[in-house]
């Protein structure tokens, strides 16, 4: 397919799907958001299969990122292995529930996503960001930040429950996990299939609109 016949594609594409859907029923966005919480125990009995995590970086991959530098990274942590590599890393108040849960995806972002612009985008980024490590240093914490978001979405979709935390020491995963690389870890994520019992009680405040919300 040519590039003209390619981009005509996606415009119809595009348009047919504003025909298609006009949003969200409410179902989906409880799945979302309105209902979801964040347990912090998993049915240990439920593997999280491959062909499921695949199917959410598939989806959240399809996100918008500056310049579609997607400079999102993840390790699926699982084995027993994997598991003793990142417990020395995480908090007292973290290592159980996340040694216990049947995934931990360690969200991390490529410092150096700029190399593979040739690929990914529609110009070379080194003039860019090559010689500008500050900038390149902010750019892929932003939008792999963002690409996170795509993923926990997107793993919510899909019908897995996420607790993503804070609460390790980012040096200790990213020697343990990504020594030798321009990849550094940004938080971790426990997946499965969260136990009700688990949740810590009712829905902590969240702001109303006008609260934090102006128009200008």
């Amino acid at each position: 397919m040519t590039e003209d016949a390619a981009l005509a594609r996606a415009r119809t594409e595009f348009a047919a799907l504003r025909d298609t859907i006009e949003g969200l029923d409410d179902a989906s966005l409880d799945l979302l958001f309105r209902v979801a919480r964040t347990p912090n125990a998993f049915d240990e009995t439920r593997e999280v299969p491959d062909a499921l995590l695949r199917a959410a970086f598939d989806i959240a991959r399809m996100g918008p990122t500056s310049a579609n530098s997607q400079p999102m990274r993840i390790v699926f942590v699982r084995s027993a292995d994997g598991k003793a590599k990142l417990e020395p890393s995480l908090s007292e108040g973290n290592r159980d529930k996340t040694m216990a849960a049947p995934v931990t995806a360690i969200i991390a972002h490529d410092t150096e996503f700029w190399r593979d612009s040739p690929r990914t985008f529609i110009r070379d980024l080194g003039s860019t960001f090559g010689d500008n490590p500050a900038a390149s240093e902010v750019a892929a914490f932003r939008n792999g930040t963002l690409g996170a978001a795509y993923f926990l979405i997107a793993c919510r979709a899909l019908g897995l429950d996420c607790g993503a935390m804070s609460g390790f020491d980012n040096g200790v995963v990213d020697d343990a996990f990504f020594a030798g690389t321009s990849v550094k870890s940004n938080f971790l994520c426990n997946l499965g299939w969260g136990k009700p019992e688990s949740i810590m009680g009712p829905r902590l405040y969240r702001y109303e609109f006008d609260e934090v919300c102006r128009y200008a």
